[in-house]
């Protein structure tokens, strides 16, 4: 999606500060981090959200999950980490681009609001 700042970003046009890259999948820091870590797991393909993922492009949403757990074990988030997906702007999406946030580095309790 031409318009779409993760895909300008997958696409080489807007740096990053890469922590992982697949094929299927880039993870980057947050540039407005909200914990010690805050990395940002997407698919390379454009998914909108959540509410977006069908049997068309569920392995892509798979693909990420999966780098999530090589992101933890790479930044050794061995106490802990949290893992966040918003949908829609109710939400806090802002780029609606499907996304992971890994949040760690922090006690974080056990509220998510």
């Amino acid at each position: 999606m031409s318009d779409c700042l993760f895909c300008k970003i997958v696409a080489g046009e807007i740096p990053s500060d890469k922590v992982y890259e697949d094929e299927s999948v880039l993870a980057f820091r947050d540039i407005n981090p909200q914990a010690p870590v805050h990395i940002l797991v997407i698919p390379k393909v454009h998914i909108p959200s959540v509410a977006a993922v069908d049997a068309d492009n569920a392995a892509a949403c798979a693909k990420c999950l999966e780098a999530v757990a090589k992101i933890a074990a790479q930044e050794k988030l061995e106490k802990g980490f949290r893992v966040i997906s918003n949908c829609g702007p109710d939400a806090g999406q802002t780029v609606p681009h499907l996304h992971f946030h890994i949040l760690a580095g922090k006690d974080m309790g056990e509220k998510l609001l």
